[in-house]
């Protein structure tokens, strides 16, 4: 033999071996496969600071100085906070997950569960000191002195001089502990319920919970000036204390109490207020206040807001509510739901929504100077209030959807009436009625800025002259969604953020980003129509720190560079781009997606996560926009795995459609071997291309990794939609995509094809194997088989009912049943179940809040009288997805073991061969094969 032609394949033989000595992935792996968990990277740059999470087990967290040196590792930590001035670290460390699992094995009660522990580390001295038994800790927002936190300490026991021994068992009691950071000096107060800091630290305030028979007045509400650490009782009483709020001068303090008694069914809170020149708290309102509507009072579930000036206190309101007779016995008395069908909403929407109604406010104002007299801004015929973030402006918005929630039934989404409603007066203006879409108040609160969903326009009105103008007036290019393809009306891109003088607003196309004057008089394309052009959609991406809490939206400030996100819709790539005056200039631009996108005040330090397919989620560093590092590496035993490849794929469809999808490989993929392939697809996924997909057990859809190491192929196309005919659709790109890569490439087994989907998708499951017989397994998750019967049913999680789905969105019938009856009957499986040859697994649970698992069991029982061969897993108190861990696993265990059976011809698992029986349930799980 020549030579080199020896070496040559050698070289071949030994690149095969390493493939062939490369493990495929199990279902053991899961839990220590790990994702990167809240990266921030501080003000200074100084630090960078991450957690390190397994799927299931003890996390880590690490920070790090600028030039990536490890500082300090804490296992078990996940949320570390650094001090406004960077000097101190804290962080709440959880018990050990073997520790917290003995105990639930053990059901041990609430408080003898393990508990949390504190770290605080001091940066400049590099020590750190714990403390036990920790609930929470709070540090000021800009405080750098102080930090306070709650723990269970449990007193010395009281001896009894006589026997020498513990005469009582002193149970733990809840203590405030305020820790100086520089000192480590700590103050213990007892008996402490709720606690708060000003944003400065200047002061904290704290409830103490007395004991039930309070003879020392001890309960109350208490003041501590930082300056002295001396406590001041400011309210006196036992009671629930809430919303504990400063104004943004630390002058102000007000809060909620609640001093009936503890058993009271009727609470009755009370607005309060206080400053450092009065001796205690003040009400200011409560159920006799002037101002507050008839059988109304003050809302203990409203939250508390001062305007940035301090000037006015926001609050909410609420009808007293009727309480329960409780000298009816109760067996006595029918219990009973009663629709009616002028309800606003069905009965079991009202029950899903039962605690949100019951705690719903509704916002009102008072003036801290002068009369203090209460003003309502809105009532129970309001569903939503939003104030300027100063909250200083005259005007808020509010929205009305009183007269169409009915509709809601078959449309899904609510129109609302939109109105200005002034802070000074109460009085309200109509800025449009019957409006499908939403509303936003600009910054400054001039104007309303709302989204007409019927016509696809963004529309301004302004508020004084109360006149209104469309903003994409004239403009030639569409705002709404283009590939639309449901039957409601299309939705918008979205607004991406104000100018900081709150007079422009920012509105993204499909690919391009609009600057827009809020008269309607400038219109001017921000990215220069190079996104339509190149087909890269952008986006804004403001990487400077926003450090002001009342600022809750993307404020750009066009002084300095506008950075844009860009996602090349053909190629998949991502990247960062500068906006120059004439072009837009990539910072970086590859085969890969970005994540947790933050930066240090001055730019200078960049951080994110980077993936493809191929390689997790790392964190990476960026300097100066050039030098790239990468920091960390959690998922080094990918190495030691058989793991895969993803390819884009491009087919046309019978009908002449173009079409795309993803196409995942094994690594040791050989082109001369015949593969197993499976499709997975839920609408459109190819824009994931270059997303890493970690081997997890999944809450029902297909575990792409899984398969793939273990030597399938993956196919996932998309799937673009025709009105009335969604199976239809599914028909034509689904199985189009299979034929066309079984006819293009002879290692595609076309004797061996099989499809997965869960909910959508598994409906589209059931719809193809009444259409075709060229898969050789189907799995179905909680699929819809009748869209007949489940046109009438109830999502059970939110309460609402099916009709808007088929009518206006996923099921896309477009009309009603009465309106389509043969569409709905076309298609629904259920009615082709005779023309199934194709062995199916169903999952579908019976706490499905989504789609009644009736639906499933009408699949079943279907199949099963034709004799043909269906398994239906209901995994008992689950939901639509499977949301508990321990089903998680199995399904992936036995979702592998069918494809494996009827694809690769393995036997069968027990389960798969002879099922399991009611009275080997939870002794056998019949995952053995004979």
């Amino acid at each position: 033999m020549n030579r080199k032609l020896g070496l040559l394949l050698l070289a071949l033989g030994s690149i095969s071996l390493s493939h062939a000595q490369k493990k495929p992935i199990d279902h053991s792996v899961y839990d220590n496969w790990k994702s990167i968990s809240r990266p921030e990277i501080s003000k200074s740059g100084k630090y960078i600071y991450y957690s390190i999470m397994p799927q299931e087990g003890d996390a880590l967290s690490i920070l790090n100085d600028a030039k990536k040196n490890q500082i300090l590792s804490v296992p078990r930590a996940s949320d570390l906070q650094l001090s406004e001035n960077e000097k101190f670290l804290a962080t709440l460390i959880k018990p050990l997950f073997q520790e917290t699992r003995q105990a639930k094995i053990k059901k041990k009660k609430p408080e003898e569960m393990p508990k949390d522990s504190l770290l605080i580390f001091d940066l400049t001295n590099e020590v750190s000191i714990k403390y036990p038994q920790v609930k929470s800790y709070k540090l000021p927002k800009k405080g750098n002195d102080y930090l306070a936190f709650l723990s269970e300490i449990t007193p010395m026991a009281k001896q009894d001089s006589s026997k020498s021994k513990n005469s009582k068992k002193e149970k733990p009691v809840q203590t405030l502990s305020i820790l100086n950071l520089a000192s480590k000096d700590t103050t213990n107060i007892p008996k402490v319920d709720t606690y708060s800091w000003s944003e400065n630290g200047k002061y904290l305030v704290y409830s103490i919970k007395g004991p039930e028979k309070d003879s020392l007045n001890e309960s109350g509400l208490f003041i501590m000036d930082m300056k002295d650490k001396k406590p001041k009782k400011i309210s006196a009483g036992k009671g629930t204390y809430k919303q504990l709020t400063f104004d943004d001068q630390e002058q102000q303090l007000s809060f909620l109490a609640d001093k009936t008694p503890e058993k009271s069914l009727l609470k009755d809170y009370k607005l309060y207020y206080y400053t450092n020149k009065q001796d205690s708290a003040i009400v200011l309102a409560d159920q006799q206040s002037s101002g507050i509507p008839k059988n109304w009072s003050v809302s203990g579930d409203g939250s508390i807001t001062y305007s940035k000036s301090g000037k006015r206190l926001y609050f909410g309101l609420a009808p007293i509510p009727r309480v329960k007779d409780t000298t009816l016995v109760e067996f006595e008395h029918a219990k009973v739901d009663i629709w009616h069908w002028q309800d606003d909403y069905l009965q079991p929407m009202q029950l899903v929504n039962l605690k949100r109604d019951q705690s719903r406010s509704y916002t009102a104002v008072l003036h801290t100077q002068g009369n203090r007299q209460v003003l309502p801004l809105s009532d129970d015929t309001f569903n939503r209030i939003n104030l300027t973030p100063e909250a200083d402006n005259e005007w808020a918005l509010a929205t009305s959807d009183k007269d169409y929630r009915i509709e809601t039934q078959w449309s899904g989404g609510s129109r609302s009436d939109i109105y200005a409603v002034s802070t000074l007066t109460g009085k309200n203006k109509l800025v449009t009625k019957s409006n499908a879409g939403y509303a936003m108040l600009s910054p400054k609160g001039e104007y309303i800025i709302y989204f007409n969903r019927d016509n696809g326009s963004w529309n301004s009105f302004h508020i004084p002259s109360e006149k209104t103008v469309q903003l994409n007036d004239g403009l030639a290019v569409s705002f709404v969604d283009e590939e639309n393809d449901v039957p409601a009306a299309p939705g918008p891109y979205g607004i991406a953020g104000w100018t900081t003088d709150g007079k422009h607003v920012f509105i993204n196309d499909r690919y391009d980003v609009w600057k827009l004057s809020l008269d309607g008089k400038h219109k001017i394309n921000l990215s220069q129509g190079l996104g339509r052009k190149n087909q890269i959609v952008y986006r804004i991406q403001n990487l400077y720190r926003q450090d002001d809490p009342r600022i809750g939206f993307n404020e750009i400030d066009e002084s300095k560079s506008i950075y844009l996100t860009g996602f090349n819709k053909i190629t998949k790539e991502n990247g960062l781009y500068k906006l120059g005056k004439n072009d837009i200039s990539p910072l970086w631009s590859g085969p890969f997606t970005y994540r947790m996108l933050s930066a240090d005040e001055k730019l200078n330090t960049l951080i994110y996560t980077k993936e493809d397919y191929v390689h997790s989620p790392d964190l990476y560093v960026l300097e100066d926009f050039k030098t790239e590092t990468r920091l960390t590496d959690i998922n080094p035993q990918q190495d030691n795995y058989n793991w895969g490849t993803a390819e884009l794929i491009n087919w046309t469809t019978p009908r002449g459609f173009k079409a795309e999808g993803i196409l995942y490989k094994p690594e040791d993929f050989d082109p001369n071997k015949k593969y197993p392939i499976i499709a997975y697809f839920y609408e459109t996924l190819s824009d994931g291309l270059y997303t890493y997909q970690a081997p997890a057990p999944t809450p029902s859809r297909l575990n792409i990794p899984y398969f793939v190491s273990n030597g399938y192929l993956v196919f996932t196309p998309d799937i673009r939609y025709e009105d009335g005919y969604p199976g239809r659709s599914a028909e034509e790109y689904i199985n189009s995509g299979m034929l066309h890569l079984a006819r293009s490439n002879a290692w595609v087994d076309s004797t061996k094809m099989g499809i997965q989907g869960q909910s959508w998708g598994g409906y589209q499951v059931a719809h193809l194997i009444t259409r075709t017989d060229m898969y050789a397994a189907a799995w179905s998750g909680a699929p819809v088989v009748n869209m007949t019967s489940a046109y009438g049913g109830i999502r059970w999680g939110t309460g609402m009912s099916r009709q808007f789905q088929y009518e206006n969105t996923q099921s896309r019938i477009g009309k009603s049943l009465w309106e389509a009856r043969d569409l709905y009957i076309e298609n629904s499986p259920l009615f082709f179940m005779d023309k199934v040859n194709t062995p199916v697994a169903i999952m579908h649970n019976d706490q499905d809040g989504a789609v009644p698992w009736y639906q499933g069991i009408e699949f079943f029982t279907a199949l099963r009288r034709l004799n043909k061969p269906v398994w239906l897993l209901n995994y008992n108190g689950d939901d639509h997805n499977l949301m508990q861990r321990q089903n998680r696993k199995d399904i992936q265990i036995r979702e592998a073991q069918f494809f494996d059976h009827f694809l690769k011809g393995k036997p069968a698992a027990n389960w798969i061969k002879k099922g399991v029986k009611a009275t080997e349930k939870g002794i056998d799980w019949g995952l053995e094969t004979e």
